[in-house]
């Protein structure tokens, strides 16, 4: 007789497969949330609002200007930007 098996092993007859289904169950839990996560924050960086070929908008560089210079206020620059990057 094997240790663990059988009738009067001491599994009562459900072996391995209960805490096999829980480990994954536990596994496919944790990889869902993990992946989720990093979907949420490729979303939510300032790298996903860039151009597809990771340069800037022209424009912007000479709005940035303009903001320093003092020609145009906060709410103008943010709405400007806004429409650029748009």
């Amino acid at each position: 007789m094997m240790w663990g098996y059988g009738q009067d092993g001491g599994m009562m007859g459900w072996g391995y497969g209960a805490s096999v289904i829980f480990s994954m169950t536990f596994w496919i839990v944790l990889v869902s949330i993990v992946a989720a996560a990093l979907v949420w924050f490729v979303r939510r960086s300032p790298l996903g609002t860039h151009q597809p070929n990771g340069r800037r908008p022209p424009g912007l560089d000479a709005l940035e200007e303009r903001y320093a210079r003092g020609e145009i206020d906060r709410d103008e620059y943010l709405q400007k930007k806004h429409d650029i990057s748009a």
